[in-house]
């Protein structure tokens, strides 16, 4: 029997598997075609590719940054130079930016490179009886002596709600999305911009994916995030009006470039239901000693990438006392 199933492969998922499994036995299922969670990456052509999740890391916990710098020496990451612009005249509190070497999965997919990860793993149903778990998953049984969920809230809820503590089941957490376009324009236009953040009426933030230097190519590639207000109004019908949504924040964005539409070779569109979580509880994690089921991830306290390293930490330090 697996000592520890991990559901989801994101920081939070990979990070505690990761910690785990220097003492016990491991497997991590996740529905994604591989590790990464919100820090996907989608393939373009010819080595050219989308950070259509996570956009970069700017760390200001300690310990998180002690361990992005390791991870720099190794080659996983790097820094992100170039001309960030803040058209939105928001105060900069962290000035580093960095990014993985190859995509921004390259931190989660790194620390689950030696475990066991089921990908492409629905799980419909888990039941603790007999003092272990059973988690249902692409209609086959799998048995684990704990549990550990780092799945977005909602899902989580659906999944674990009759274990949760009371307590627990009355927090207050409301997931926020955000709509992400990705487009190609038919020519490397070797704009001098990084990333620009906007105050607009759609768009939030967008970035050259050139820039990164990751790969060699004749076309431009740009991802662009919505704000949280044309996320919000957009998300529950995105996909039964995908082309109006992507058409939307596409033109939008063209115009600020003084480019037409005529010029674009590619665009797809991804809406993030459950992106993240504007507040934070007053616990990084959740642990019930007795029946060995754990929860960690970045909506327990906070938006960064970071508070879910912060989150699987915790919830480590608990799962070993």
């Amino acid at each position: 029997m697996i000592d520890f199933c991990i559901l989801g492969s994101g920081m939070a998922g990979s990070t505690i598997a990761n910690l785990l499994s220097k003492n016990s036995s491991v497997e991590v299922f996740d529905k994604a075609r591989g590790a990464g969670g919100r820090s996907s990456n989608r393939r373009f052509k010819d080595g050219a590719s989308f950070d259509h999740g996570l956009q970069y890391i700017s760390p200001k916990n300690k310990l998180f940054k002690k361990f992005l710098i390791n991870l720099e020496k190794k080659n996983i990451i790097k820094k992100w130079r170039g001309n960030h612009l803040d058209l939105s005249l928001r105060i900069k509190s962290f000035k580093d930016k960095y990014i993985g070497k190859k995509s921004n999965s390259d931190i989660p997919k790194y620390l689950v490179k030696n475990i066991v990860t089921r990908y492409k793993s629905r799980v419909d149903k888990i039941v603790f009886k007999n003092d272990h778990w059973t988690i249902l998953v692409n209609d086959k049984i799998y048995q684990c002596k704990n549990l550990v969920l780092t799945c977005p809230y909602p899902q989580m809820i659906k999944l674990a709600k009759k274990y949760l503590k009371k307590n627990f089941l009355k927090e207050k957490i409301i997931m926020q999305p955000n709509m992400t376009a990705m487009i190609a324009l038919k020519r490397n236009y070797n704009i001098p911009i990084s990333s620009i953040r906007f105050k607009n009426k759609i768009l939030g933030w967008a970035t050259n994916e050139n820039s990164k230097k990751r790969f060699k190519t004749n076309f431009n590639l740009w991802t662009i995030q919505s704000n949280e207000t044309y996320a919000k109004k957009t998300i529950n019908m995105y996909k039964r009006k995908k082309n109006f949504c992507l058409q939307k924040i596409t033109k939008e964005f063209l115009n600020i470039l003084g480019l037409k539409n005529s010029e674009i070779l590619f665009k797809e569109l991804h809406g993030w239901r459950y992106s993240h979580n504007k507040g934070s509880l007053k616990l990084n994690s959740y642990w019930d000693k007795k029946i060995r089921l754990g929860l960690c991830g970045d909506w327990f306290n906070g938006p960064r990438v970071e508070d879910a390293w912060v989150s699987a930490q915790d919830l480590y330090k608990k799962i070993k006392r």
